[in-house]
């Protein structure tokens, strides 16, 4: 019983001193790909939502059918398909390949 008391006091401190431990911050590169799943993610939220908005439209529309309407009944506001996917967010640039250059002055400058 003892040890086990002891046992369990080692891993606790194991435990504690490897959470106190900090990681280096991100680099671009991953701010890049957590922000575009981010985005993506969001995008996934609302196509979600549609798929519910539609489905629970279908059922209303079912009970509506078979049950007597009631006056007063307001009509819901119609569901929004998001849509395909755009990426809102940059992709990030891939390791090892150089950045386009910048593009040339326009020639009327040049003259100058």
């Amino acid at each position: 019983m003892k040890l086990s008391k002891i046992l369990l006091a080692v891993v606790g401190l194991a435990v504690a001193g490897s959470a106190a431990a900090k990681l280096p911050p991100p680099s671009e590169e991953a701010k890049a790909k957590a922000a575009a799943a981010k985005d993506k993610a969001g995008w996934a939220d609302k196509v979600a939502g549609y798929q519910l908005c539609t489905a629970q439209d279908r059922v209303a529309a079912r009970y509506k059918k078979a049950a007597p309407a009631k006056p007063g009944s307001a009509a819901a506001p119609a569901c929004q398909n998001p849509g395909p996917y755009v990426a809102t967010v940059a992709a990030p640039p891939a390791a090892g390949v150089p950045a386009a250059a910048p593009a040339a002055p326009p020639a009327a400058a040049a003259k100058k």
